[in-house]
């Protein structure tokens, strides 16, 4: 008997689906860290090192959920290596194989425009009335004039065609490929899918697909049209039979006329009864059917399939585009985070400056504490986003732009800068940084990956140089990757001399500064440079006063 275990299989579906169960459509950017509800990166730490603005420069996908899925994959990261393993090999796939990446493609570009007709009928609200195409310009809500019929015709027919546009497709061989065109086609197999392609037969309130429906039994066929042939049939007969009795019943007594003017008067009703049919069928079969739909988790599966591809799509476009090398990164499983990349460049950067200068990234188990020194202006801060953006980018499942590169993935990332902006009540910015740093520092593990842009600031330099010494020395015991921005060159000299930590300066020439990194330490500030361009230097104040006394 072979005792062997089997091997577990991971899966690629993330814990709930982006398509809503609710009554409103999620929207692109629903996936937000918040204060109260993040993952791998807080809301400080997004807005810090500028995630939408990432998700704006290498969004290609041409469909909303596929944006959606894109954005999710920045803004809540995934830690599981396999899974990143699995997504790299799809998109191997795609660079190898031109046929089936022109088949995905054009599936999606056949797909998208359609794409709104779905969530038209799963959020759509019909306020009866004369039909319109489009909704109504409503803040988060889509009102639509008619019934409803309109949006349940096209918004099943979009179901309908990704379907049978899937079937088309080729037979994938990555393993997560795969998983995705097999859940479009499982779409087939599910009763939802029954129920959208038709017919609907309606019985007791319940409604029935065509394998349901028993065949001796002669059930109404539900009809997505205004113009019903039964109640226009017995409008019509009971008119024409009202219009034989007066014609040739009461002829003798001069009362034929009586006919016509029933007819005339009856006329109305006829739309009223129509728009009566219609407010039963909208509130009665397509509301629910609308429900029912919001909630299948069959539906759900097949639309997150549909944009988890066309984020593939959107990734390959990306390394395609003339902003330099692109590479995907080594993604190892480990206990502790590492980012290595070499000639790394900043993604929102690079492609906006043609002499970008690019630097090496070597943060591992031997690297794991770096200080970076230097006169502002000289790119630490841009070095540190390049760290983190980098690091979302490659744990995304995308192209980096480095010549090549290796990472663990990151179980938190954070980044701490300066926000006096946000001091709460009674606390003034010392405490209230410290407070960030403490929390920061209890939540980080050795696969967590740490910026803090200065530390103990707004206190005297002899406590400051204390308590960051007991701070930077405790994230390295817990081995956490941390990166410390700073002009404090006697804590890093301090730290050095015991054989902690790496370092890292900013280069400057005569002419100012070069943006590349090179070991050591800064001793200088460049303050007066800073200070003579913004107009604030020495001879600055000095001209001004002397001027006031003229």
């Amino acid at each position: 008997m072979d005792d062997t275990p089997l091997p577990v299989e991971t899966p690629i579906w993330r814990g709930s689906f982006i398509l809503s169960n609710g009554k409103q459509p999620a929207q692109i950017r629903d996936t937000r860290p918040t204060s109260t509800d993040y993952g791998v990166i807080d809301a400080r730490t997004f807005a810090a090192v500028e995630v939408d603005a990432l998700f704006d420069e290498v969004n290609h996908a041409r469909t909303r959920i596929g944006q959606s899925v894109l954005y999710r994959s920045l803004a809540r990261p995934v830690t599981d290596a396999t899974l990143l393993q699995k997504k790299q090999a799809a998109l191997r796939e795609l660079e190898s194989d031109p046929d089936l990446c022109n088949a995905l493609d054009h599936f999606i570009q056949k797909i998208a425009p359609d794409e709104s007709l779905l969530y038209h009928l799963l959020y759509g609200e019909f306020a009866g009335g004369l039909t319109t195409d489009d909704p109504k310009d409503k803040k988060d809500k889509l009102e639509f004039g008619g019934y409803g019929y309109r949006q349940f015709i096209d918004g099943t027919g979009f179901a309908v065609d990704l379907v049978e546009e899937a079937e088309a497709l080729p037979a994938p061989r990555s393993e997560y490929l795969q998983t995705l065109v097999q859940a479009l086609r499982d779409f087939a197999k599910s009763r939802t899918y029954a129920l959208m392609h038709g017919p609907i037969y309606i019985s007791e309130g319940k409604f029935l697909t065509r394998e349901e429906k028993p065949g001796h039994l002669p059930i109404p066929r539900f009809r997505p049209s205004m113009f019903k042939w039964l109640p226009i049939t017995l409008f019509l007969t009971i008119m024409l039979g009202l219009l034989y009795f007066f014609q040739n019943m009461l002829e003798e007594l001069g009362a034929s006329y009586i006919g016509y003017g029933i007819l005339i008067l009856a006329v109305p009703i006829l739309p009223i009864i129509l728009q009566a049919v219609s407010a039963s069928d909208r509130d009665s079969v397509i509301y629910p059917l609308q429900k029912l739909f919001r909630k299948s988790e069959e539906l759900a599966k097949a639309m997150e399939a549909l944009g988890m591809i066309d984020e593939l799509l959107a990734f390959r476009q990306q390394a395609h585009t003339p902003n330099g090398q692109m590479a995907l990164p080594q993604i190892l499983a480990g206990d502790q985070h590492q980012l290595v990349a070499a000639q790394a460049r900043n993604p929102l950067l690079a492609g906006k400056q043609p002499d970008y200068v690019p630097n090496d990234i070597v943060l591992d188990g031997s690297h794991r504490l770096l200080a970076v020194t230097g006169p502002n202006s000289g790119g630490k801060t841009a070095y540190c986003k390049t760290v983190v953006q980098i690091q979302l980018l490659g744990q995304a499942g995308a192209y980096v732009p480095v010549a090549e590169a290796r990472l663990v993935p990151a179980e938190h990332i954070f980044y701490q800068i300066p926000d006096p902006g946000q001091l709460e009540e009674g606390m003034g910015r010392f405490a209230h940084e410290l407070k960030q740093t403490r929390e920061i520092f209890f939540n980080s593990t050795p696969r967590s990956l740490v910026v803090l842009d200065e530390l103990a600031e707004g206190t005297t330099f002899e406590e400051k140089m204390t308590l960051s010494e007991y701070v930077l020395k405790g994230f390295y015991q817990l081995g956490a990757t941390t990166i410390l921005v700073t002009h404090n060159h006697e804590l890093c000299e301090r730290l050095q001399e015991e054989g902690i930590g790496n370092y890292l300066q900013v280069e400057f020439v005569a002419e100012g500064p070069t943006h590349r990194l090179i070991p050591g330490i800064s001793r200088i500030s460049h303050a007066d440079r800073i200070a003579s361009a913004l107009g604030f230097s020495k001879e600055d104040v000095a001209n001004h006063l002397a001027s006031l006394q003229e």
